[in-house]
């Protein structure tokens, strides 16, 4: 990609890394960063997951689901070296992980390539002034719909009210998704087999009420009227 244009926010490293999580940085993430396509086609389904903080999500999927193909992006040292630590001792030939923008990446794959992606706890830009930094907005959602199977899941989780109202608004104005949930138990209700990260935990173990939102990549998108 030539000169991209970043879009990254905060700090790329907080602690210094340990020994171990170093190595394991180092030895792995040459290895596993994603061609083009990122995956032969043997693999039954390709899910994604943008900013994975320390992976313990990513990790329990790809253990769980030996048969389907994982792209993690994470544009943070501590978070990418956490999750390469903990699957150093794994197979590999379902994961492939990216430490920058996810953006960028998305905008590399091919057409109707992914059968999910998950945005879980993204950063909630709390300042009105702040919105646009959002990874959910009218310009990224049609750039998921790209890469997203018709019938596609977009995955989104958070436990900040503010937010979730923005998720659930942009992506039901967007014309290529539709909004999963029947009823407000839907998005209030933990789906079936659902994997919990330490911080959902501690969210609710704090009072803080998790949502749910998932949309699926429409199978075609009606004509417009004029």
């Amino acid at each position: 990609m030539a000169n991209p244009k970043r879009r990254l926010y905060g700090r790329r490293l907080g602690r210094p890394l340990n020994a171990q999580r170093r190595e394991a940085l180092d030895e792995l993430l040459p290895k596993l960063q994603p061609g083009s396509p990122p995956f032969p086609q043997s693999f039954e389904k390709v899910w994604m997951e943008i900013g994975f903080g320390n992976g313990e999500h990513l990790s329990a999927l790809m253990r769980q689901n030996l048969d389907e193909a994982f792209i993690g992006a994470e544009p943070f040292i501590n978070g990418m070296a956490a999750f390469l630590k903990d699957i150093r001792d794994e197979p590999h030939e379902n994961i492939r992980v990216w430490m920058d923008d996810a953006i960028l990446l998305v905008e590399s794959l091919p057409s109707d390539y992914l059968n999910g992606i998950y945005v879980l706890n993204p950063d909630p830009w709390p300042k009105a002034r702040h919105h646009k930094r959002r990874i959910i907005s009218q310009d990224n959602l049609t750039k998921f719909a790209r890469v997203l199977k018709p019938g596609g899941a977009l995955i989104m989780a958070t436990d900040v009210d503010d937010l979730a109202e923005w998720m659930v608004t942009q992506a039901s104005a967007h014309p290529a998704f539709e909004w999963t949930a029947e009823q407000a138990d839907d998005w209030r209700t933990t789906p079936e087999n659902w994997i919990k990260t330490r911080y959902e935990e501690k969210g609710a173990k704090a009072g803080r009420q998790q949502s749910y939102l998932i949309f699926e990549k429409k199978t075609a998108t009606a004509p417009s009227s004029h």
